[in-house]
């Protein structure tokens, strides 16, 4: 964070990823990065994206509840839509926690992430 002020970066990214939902002390570490953040940018973070993968299932449920309850989350990603996974499950999630869906991941390259189109989405939950 400190170095992309210092660089006059647009955009920091901070991946917090490996985090499971229950795992109780790495949960806890997102409350303290917020904090550290905070000392940099006092309205630090602009943005907390939760990822989901899309092939989990009702156990996304799970996960959406117990990083809702450590972080505020102000938007979802949804990936591995590119394989059987249809990620039908972001919908009740969205709905719940009152969380916009904001990108899908339907690949592996940086062109395969796009932003969510939920008229495309809730079609291709129906096609066969």
């Amino acid at each position: 964070m400190k170095q992309g002020v210092e660089t006059g970066a647009d955009v920091v990214i901070i991946d917090t990823a490996g985090r499971l939902h229950n795992k109780v002390n790495l949960m806890n570490e997102l409350s303290k990065i917020k904090r550290v953040m905070q000392k940099v940018i006092p309205e630090a973070p602009h943005e907390v994206l939760l990822v989901l993968d899309g092939s989990t299932g009702q156990n996304a449920f799970l996960q959406a509840k117990e990083f809702t309850r450590a972080t505020e989350v102000s938007a979802l990603a949804i990936t591995k839509l590119d394989g059987t996974a249809k990620g039908g499950v972001v919908i009740g999630i969205s709905d719940q926690f009152s969380i916009p869906v904001r990108y899908i991941g339907v690949g592996e390259k940086m062109t395969d992430l796009q932003l969510f189109d939920r008229h495309t989405f809730v079609n291709s939950l129906f096609k066969k």
